[in-house]
């Protein structure tokens, strides 16, 4: 797209002429005026102060920190539970699928849920995980729902997993990933509305696909 754009704005046009075209000096008098010479984008640079340019992340650290994530990555599949009401559980058909993109900068992860009476889709969301090597932070951004949400993600000290949470008004989730003595990919999550105290919103377990 943005070199879709750059095209268009240095194609031929009403402003922009295309081809060369003689240089024309106006004189004042019998004297010419030069013109002021046109600055380069290099030279614009180089006149910008140093301590405001903007800083130079660390790619190494960062596909580092995301390298700590390779148990999520492949393709699982297995069942989940899902709260749909104050006390309505619905059994799903669960797949998720983990992947390394731009160079093992970041994470993707796509998880499907289908109802197993029906095999309808009921649970789509979506994930992008990334590291700020500045802050040396995770930061996930979810996607479900044609919404979506970011905060930021906690790597367990003890085994391979993960814990997140959201807040949205008075709703507060928490949820935890653990990859069990079986290499199995589990999930819980909880909900809190308000005061409330909190409940199970789901339970995952999938197994990686060979």
């Amino acid at each position: 797209m943005f070199l879709a754009t750059f095209r268009r704005s240095s194609g031929c046009g009403k402003i922009i002429r295309c081809g060369p075209e003689p240089l024309k000096l106006p004189r004042l008098g019998s004297e010419p005026v030069l013109r002021r010479p046109i600055e380069s984008p290099a030279m614009v640079v180089l006149a910008f102060p140093m301590n405001q340019l903007p800083r130079v992340p660390d790619l190494t650290a960062q596909r580092d920190a995301i390298k700590k994530l390779d148990f999520l990555v492949g393709k699982w599949a297995g069942e989940a539970r899902l709260l749909r009401g104050p006390a309505e559980w619905v059994e799903l058909l669960q797949t998720e699928e983990a992947q390394f993109k731009l160079d093992g900068l970041i994470v993707v992860i796509e998880g499907v849920g289908r109802t197993k009476a029906a095999g309808q889709p009921l649970l789509q969301a979506f994930g992008i995980i990334s590291y700020d090597d500045e802050n040396g932070t995770y930061h996930l951004r979810a996607f479900n729902d044609g919404r979506y949400l970011e905060t930021s993600l906690k790597l367990l000290e003890l085994g391979k997993g993960m814990t997140w949470g959201f807040v949205l008004g008075e709703i507060r989730t928490n949820s935890i990933l653990r990859i069990n003595e079986r290499g199995e990919w589990t999930e819980s999550a909880e909900i809190a509305i308000g005061l409330q105290p909190p409940k199970r919103l789901l339970e995952l377990t999938v197994s990686r696909q060979k």
